[in-house]
């Protein structure tokens, strides 16, 4: 296995009892969106885990809109939806929002190695013919040991120390047009940390929302191989985990600066570009 699984595998997988599968469907601009298209419809034995209710956390004057959460929370919740240790745990999304990558990267900065993302998301599984559900499972409660790998993640002073070393790149994966301050929908300002480079992050999928061959992500971060250190930022640490993802399938070593943007304009003093660079 890869980062990745297809439909086909989960549906001959689907009633392991060594496997849980969540369904991480959100839209930004409205908070109940994954929960309604949960109960309308889902794959069989998939819990729901919200984006912004249970994979982010409480917003404070800096750390952006979707700062992780507290992690005794968010291990009980793990724990409650049947998350342990020695599971082999599948997300999905509909590729709106990285939703399933964000769960995705939580699980690997908790520790856990064995959790995959459904490539192409319910789409591809709807695509094959497979059904959708209605029913709620019985989660059978686990036991989850956090052991956090914290190479994986920045905040805003690392990213602050490093900006201007040669060796050091920031990865802007917002829409080009919020990148170059063009518009700017959520957050209060506009624009980009200096320095950044804009890798639109939908851009490692294609025209059915699967992620791209190795070969073609290859080529898409061949620019970026010449750095030391990669930090991947979008507007709240969510989207930036789909170039996460696609950067980790093919041998990259991102952080990814959860805060993002708008833990980046909590500060007046941090410096704005609206330019392309």
């Amino acid at each position: 296995m890869s980062n990745f699984v297809k439909p086909d595998w989960l549906y001959e997988h689907i009633d392991d009892n060594n496997l849980v599968v969540v369904d991480c469907r959100a839209d930004l601009y409205d908070r109940d969106y994954g929960k309604r298209c949960y109960e309308e419809g889902h794959i069989r034995n998939a819990v729901f885990l919200d984006v912004k209710k249970d994979l982010s956390g409480e917003v404070k004057e800096h750390g952006g809109r979707s700062p992780l959460p507290d992690i005794k929370i968010l291990k009980f919740k793990l724990e409650a939806a049947g998350i342990g240790n020695d599971k082999i745990v599948v997300a999905y999304d509909e590729g709106a929002l990285a939703g399933a990558e964000r769960f995705w990267w939580i699980l690997k900065y908790l520790g856990h190695e064995k959790v995959y993302v459904l490539n192409g998301g319910i789409k591809a599984w709807i695509r094959k013919g497979y059904e959708l559900t209605k029913e709620i499972p019985a989660a059978k409660h686990a036991n989850f040991n956090v052991s956090l790998n914290k190479n994986i993640i920045t905040d805003v002073f690392e990213v602050k120390d490093n900006m201007g070393k040669n060796d050091f790149v920031i990865v802007d994966s917002r829409a080009p047009e919020r990148y170059r301050g063009e518009v700017e929908p959520i957050d209060k300002k506009a624009g980009h940390i200096p320095g950044a480079k804009n890798y639109y992050w939908k851009e490692v999928l294609n025209d059915k929302l699967e992620f791209k061959t190795d070969v073609e992500l290859k080529k898409r971060f061949s620019e970026l191989e010449k750095y030391e250190e990669i930090v991947l930022q979008c507007g709240s640490g969510i989207d930036g985990c789909g170039n996460f993802i696609a950067m980790d399938e093919i041998g990259f070593k991102p952080k990814l600066y959860v805060g993002s943007w708008s833990d980046w304009i909590s500060y007046e003093e941090n410096p704005i570009v609206k330019e392309e660079e």
